[in-house]
């Protein structure tokens, strides 16, 4: 059957297709089981938690599902240069982004306060809870600690948007790699080059990865149903990665507005930008993320900038002004459908099966 591929026998799943995890709070225990339940894999992006959140929100998905499941950290979990953030950087950030807090009725935020990496803490925890899988973006592990997660009975996943940084994972010892299409919503997780360099879209990446590495490939990126699978499959991944379709169900943590706008005809316009966070992500296009174009030397290093947008972010909620924020969002939210995650998984696993079916006849 279609659904019998190297990583539904690694991961221990009945079908490959994945929840992509969402970082940002935009993960739930509930979606993450749902998947899991169904017979794929949910996921759970934990990289903005502390490790005692970590422990809590993992013990809470062992509750709710007996299934394998996935939890995904940044193993780069900030941009800050060692020096930090001079005066002279926050006066430029200021003075860009001061029409728009002008716009809201409010005032400029002080300087953000020093960022302290946590990754070395939250990998602890990881370790002590053992997760099925565990996903790792923007960089990778050293060998030793991969080799540990092997003794501990953990499938490490690394993400990759290029070739270069497919091999670079497989060289490390991963036992699975992620194909991260630019099409895809949310932050682009490149490591080796810019990440406004490593744009390749996920059914060409795909085939070049699968064409050099012999670990399992999941394709990731413009993936939202039935069809996205079977040609993700064909092209010779072992699984899919579902983001924003995931992302528009009830049970995702996404805001209702985000939600409707994912459904909505602004869905059509999405775009790259570090105008929100410092890295470059993809959202429904917003008239910052748009008028901030070719001014990314004024945006601050991530995740500074998030800590400076966040009053905006939530004025701009309060007052309505959906065109100051970006929802996140990949290329292939116009065909959604589904607003459940029972439902979205059925129907991904019917046209799979269909597809595939009519192939046979």
């Amino acid at each position: 059957m279609w659904y019998n591929t190297k990583a539904t026998d690694l991961l221990g799943i009945q079908y490959p297709i994945m929840q992509g995890p969402f970082g940002g709070n935009l993960s739930t225990v509930e979606l993450t089981a749902a998947v899991s339940n169904a017979g794929g894999l949910g996921g759970y992006g934990a990289y903005t938690m502390s490790p005692q959140e970590i422990f809590e929100a993992d013990r809470q998905i062992k509750a709710a599902t007996n299934k394998p499941y996935n939890l995904n950290l940044w193993v780069s979990d900030h941009d800050i240069a060692e020096s930090g953030l001079t005066d002279e950087q926050f006066d430029k950030t200021k003075e860009l982004f001061k029409p728009y807090f002008d716009e809201a009725g409010i005032p400029l935020p002080e300087k953000p306060a020093p960022f302290q990496s946590r990754f070395q803490n939250q990998l602890e925890v990881i370790l002590d809870v053992r997760p099925k899988v565990f996903s790792f973006m923007f960089g990778s592990l050293s060998p030793d600690i991969l080799e540990q997660c092997r003794r501990l009975g953990i499938v490490t996943v690394g993400a990759a948007t290029t070739l270069d940084e497919a091999i670079f994972l497989e060289n490390s010892g991963v036992d699975m790699i992620i194909a991260s299409g630019f099409e895809a919503g949310g932050h682009r997780p490149s490591f080796l080059a810019s990440a406004e360099s490593s744009i390749t879209g996920t059914f060409v990446l795909l085939q070049l990865i699968r064409e050099k590495v012999k670990v399992p490939v999941i394709a990731a990126g413009g993936i939202a149903n039935g069809k996205g699978v079977a040609a993700a499959l064909a092209l010779g991944a072992s699984a899919a990665q579902i983001g924003t379709a995931f992302l528009a169900v009830d049970e995702s943590n996404a805001l209702p507005i985000h939600r409707e706008m994912l459904f909505s005809d602004m869905a059509k316009y999405t775009t790259l930008s570090r105008a929100y966070t410092g890295r470059l992500g993809r959202g429904i296009t917003s008239r910052i993320a748009k008028e901030v174009l070719g001014k990314e030397a004024a945006v601050l290093p991530f995740p500074l900038q998030t800590t400076f947008i966040s009053p905006l972010r939530k004025a701009a909620l309060e007052q309505q002004k959906w065109d100051m924020i970006l929802f996140w969002g990949g290329q292939i939210a116009p065909i959604l459908k589904h607003k459940k995650a029972k439902d979205l998984m059925n129907s991904l696993i019917k046209e799979t099966t269909a597809y595939f079916d009519e192939l046979k006849a």
